[in-house]
């Protein structure tokens, strides 16, 4: 694998991740609203989110998170 390549499959797993955590971070502030359709709704999309996130993109989608100061981090 050349240079080129490699720096294309680092730039596509560090946008992966960084926009599984945008997700992550748009289903929690469902949490925040008083209705309770849009709370029902946030915690499915967050659940359906927690599950998708591949075992090895979840430290970088931590560190998203983290940055974008979200309660939710994976374990």
């Amino acid at each position: 694998m050349d240079q080129r390549q490699l720096l294309a499959l680092q730039l596509a797993s560090w946008q992966r991740a960084r926009t599984l955590a945008r997700l992550i971070r748009e289903a929690e502030h469902l949490w925040h609203v008083d209705v309770r359709d849009l709370q029902r709704l946030g915690a499915l999309e967050l659940d359906q989110l927690l599950h998708e996130v591949p075992p090895g993109l979840k430290p970088r989608v931590n560190r998203w998170l983290k940055g974008y100061r979200a309660a939710t981090r994976l374990s």
